[in-house]
């Protein structure tokens, strides 16, 4: 029997990696099989890409590279983690997925949505969440959560102006749901 593929969408700071949390102990103690993975990341290949995609430098990264950057890792993920997990029956639990491309490289970065959807049919096709849990907070606060967990320097992307995560968020509301249905 396939698993199941869960993931959980939401700005900085909403609480996305605790609820992973908590819905991966309660799958557990029902005695299923649990991968618990985050986007981008999850493998070897795609953390390095990670690193890439997160790293604050001199040099401006192009809405288009990171959105490539964003597929490529998905794409070794999807290949070398999701599916073999949900093959052999797991249920996955993913911290983002193609909906965070959406929300930061279509809402955020301006890229037209029919350029992600194309990525995301070469990246992983056919593969849809089961269910997707969208967790929401008012962006200041989850601003101010995102920046008390921090090391010393925010990551490129919670380095970013209010104004983008604003984009981010509307991204996400009701209206893009509807437009999306």
């Amino acid at each position: 029997m396939r698993g199941r593929f869960i993931t959980f969408e939401g700005g900085e700071g909403v609480g996305k990696s605790t609820q992973v949390g908590r819905a991966a102990e309660w799958l557990r103690t029902s005695g299923r099989e649990v991968v618990v993975t985050r986007e981008p990341g999850g493998t070897p290949r795609a953390e390095r890409l990670r690193e890439l995609l997160l790293e604050r430098s001199a040099e401006p990264m192009p809405p288009a590279c990171e959105l490539l950057l964003m597929f490529a890792a998905r794409a070794t993920h999807v290949a070398n983690l999701i599916e073999p997990a949900l093959t052999r029956g797991a249920w996955v639990l993913c911290d983002r997925f193609t909906d965070a491309s959406h929300a930061y490289q279509g809402g955020g970065r301006g890229i037209a949505q029919s350029h992600i959807d194309a990525l995301a049919k070469l990246a992983h096709p056919g593969l849809t969440p089961d269910l997707t849990v969208l967790l929401d907070a008012p962006v200041a606060l989850g601003l101010r959560r995102a920046g008390a967990r921090q090391a010393p320097a925010a990551d490129r992307f919670e380095a970013e102006r209010l104004e983008f995560f604003e984009r981010v968020r509307d991204a996400c509301g009701p209206q893009a749901r509807l437009a999306a249905g």
